[in-house]
């Protein structure tokens, strides 16, 4: 095991010593239930998802892939050693997530899941931690990669950091002062329980509000993973034609909190036309007014 993250006193220390280390692998089937609920989630009633009755196999939302790889960041200490991991990443926020698809996730897939950690970076805020976990089929063909990134809180980083390199960067928004559409969503007060429930991505600081309390919140916080699924939606049924598989890129940065009963605001700022893709750029506002995604970008193939 490294001996890369050690405790001095109540402070958490990790180096980025740690960057490069492979995880063991994770193998699941996907199931139809899985996919299906997962769209049921976040009120997603796309027929791809849903409606096995048509010519074409069903899909999974493109976000499904959070619910997927939940298991190995729930249980860290299992796959890559790290002394010390699990108590440093329950003090991490998801603070960026990145997919890069090369073809629609599917209800009867045997994956296979290699993670390895990409970067480790000192921040104002603690250490960013990001993760690269490529999701593959049996014989090794890619299906999707997803870069999740977090913000461990009140860990420091012992060192420099090490990974920036490492890192894709999406390209980014040009402001200006017009929306090309903006679409409210009301967050019911219920809807936490609900993404909980159905994608088995469970953390108390959703769904119990003596917990959201004791670690200085007002009360139970909306998934980020969910808030993107629900631009997600709006960006394939206003811009693809409502087929998912056209996006093979999605990138985003979380931000403010999204409160259950309130409403969000998805805003498209631009739309880019290449001539083989489209390039959306977005933001989701809470009700505070506050960012709760900024630096939306996702790629349409045509």
């Amino acid at each position: 095991m490294a001996s890369v993250l050690v405790k001095g006193g109540q402070v958490l220390h990790i180096s980025s010593d740690i960057v490069g280390m492979k995880f063991k692998e994770y193998r699941t089937e996907v199931t139809w239930r899985q996919t299906t609920n997962y769209a049921a989630a976040v009120g997603d009633n796309n027929p791809c998802y849903l409606d096995d009755r048509g010519p074409e196999e069903l899909i999974a939302h493109p976000m499904f892939v959070a619910a997927l790889t939940w298991p190995i960041q729930q249980n860290l200490h299992q796959y890559v050693d790290i002394a010390q991991i699990q108590e440093a990443f329950r003090t991490a926020v998801h603070y960026t997530e990145r997919l890069e698809v090369f073809r629609p996730i599917k209800p009867g897939d045997r994956v296979v899941i290699r993670g390895e950690v990409l970067a480790v970076m000192p921040h104002d805020a603690g250490t960013y931690l990001v993760f690269k976990l490529p999701v593959e089929d049996g014989d090794g063909n890619p299906i999707v990669t997803e870069y999740v990134g977090g913000m461990m809180r009140g860990v420091r980083c012992s060192d420099g950091g090490k990974g920036w390199e490492n890192l894709p960067v999406a390209p980014r928004h040009v402001p200006n002062s017009s929306k090309v559409w903006q679409a409210d969503i009301p967050i019911s007060k219920d809807a936490p329980y609900v993404y909980d429930g159905c994608t088995n991505i469970v953390f108390a600081i959703h769904t119990s509000p003596r917990f959201a309390r004791s670690v200085g919140l007002s009360g139970i916080i909306y998934q980020g993973t969910a808030t993107l699924a629900l631009a997600v939606r709006e960006l394939v049924n206003r811009e693809a034609g409502g087929n998912p598989a056209r996006l093979n890129l999605l990138s985003a940065r979380f931000g403010g909190m999204v409160l259950p009963g309130t409403n969000i605001s998805i805003q498209l700022l631009q739309r880019l036309e290449k001539s083989d893709s489209a390039e959306l750029y977005f933001q989701v506002i809470n009700s505070q007014g506050h960012k709760a995604i900024s630096g939306g970008y996702a790629r349409l193939t045509y």
